[in-house]
């Protein structure tokens, strides 16, 4: 089978993961940048969630993402960015490795009021050495830290960048992207 050489007029698709937390955003945040309506595998909350999904800071959560979101943004002719929202919950981790396979990076979307919860997502990605940031989604009436005192409260590495946003805002959650993109053409440092 002869193969033929990359062509310019190609298509290119780059793959983002977002990341983080039960109730942080992920899905919001797919929802505010896509380009198209996106896929949601949400599913009520049921009473087997009791006990397991902490609702105390999202108490008018209903429903969960149960496998993933998916959105897209076209840069141009030829080249888009497909965005795979993941689920927060541990029962739903066995599809992360399926949505980190081939993926350019990853946004951890983390909620200060509930910091904790970002490190296994932090964890999962420094293990795998997948570039990723934190982009700290700042909820209306949660307390603001600087970006320095969140990266030593999540012991990251000091060249991840953290960047604050409002993951319903479309302009910023592009600005999140942009800074992962960044980061990956500067050599993403947790590769090293």
């Amino acid at each position: 089978m002869d193969s033929q050489p990359y062509s310019s007029h190609d298509p290119v698709a780059i793959k983002i993961m977002i990341a983080g937390g039960f109730g942080v955003g992920k899905t919001t945040m797919v929802g505010a940048v896509s380009e198209i309506k996106p896929l949601r595998t949400e599913a009520a909350m049921t009473e087997k969630s009791e006990g397991v999904d902490d609702t105390g800071h999202v108490r008018d959560k209903t429903t969960t993402t149960v496998a993933m979101d998916f959105g897209r943004i076209t840069m141009r002719e030829g080249l888009s960015i497909y965005l795979f929202g993941t689920p927060g919950q541990d029962r739903f981790w066995f599809m992360w490795d399926e949505l980190a396979h081939g993926a350019l990076g990853a946004v951890v979307l983390a909620d200060t009021r509930r910091l904790a919860e970002s490190f296994a997502s932090v964890d999962y990605f420094e293990e795998r050495r997948l570039p990723f940031i934190v982009a700290v989604n700042c909820f209306d009436g949660a307390r603001r830290h600087s970006p320095e005192d969140i990266r030593s409260a999540l012991d990251l590495d000091p060249r991840v960048p953290i960047v604050l946003c409002d993951a319903r805002s479309r302009e910023s959650a592009k600005e999140a992207l942009i800074t992962l993109v960044g980061h990956v053409l500067d050599g993403a440092g947790t590769r090293a």
